[in-house]
């Protein structure tokens, strides 16, 4: 497990109001603030921690080629409320909700960039009901 993964942006505002949307789908919430950047952790937890961030060296945030942080959702609605939050906030859709059986036969993700173009995906292992 990680201790925390973090992803650049160039404008603190409008990445809050994103990612506030878009974990929050998903049941993670903002548990820190700081004039550069803001840390999310699921709502009882301090870890793990995702981090919306200007870069230290104050070069403009690009997003990384290959570099893509999954959230564990706790079932396919909240992938799909994931994904919906992330469209209604700016993001851009990079493969919607559906189920990936070339992963495993219950993998169920999403896939968004956030407005700065950062790739993100929220996904379920867990069987649906009608599938077992």
């Amino acid at each position: 497990m990680y201790s925390h993964v973090t992803a650049g942006t160039n404008d603190l505002d409008r990445a809050r109001i994103f990612y506030d949307a878009v974990l929050g789908a998903i049941g993670l919430k903002r548990h820190w603030n700081y004039p550069q950047s803001s840390g999310y952790a699921p709502a009882s937890e301090q870890r793990p921690q995702f981090w919306i961030m200007r870069p230290f060296d104050e070069s403009p945030a690009r997003a990384g080629n290959g570099i893509m942080p999954g959230f564990l959702a706790p079932d396919r609605g909240a992938v799909d409320r994931f994904f919906q939050e992330a469209l209604r906030h700016g993001g851009r859709d990079e493969g919607p909700p559906g189920l990936r059986p070339h992963y495993h036969p219950h993998y169920y993700g999403a896939y968004v960039r956030d407005p700065d173009g950062n790739k993100l995906c929220a996904c379920c292992h867990t069987p649906y009901p009608g599938d077992l």
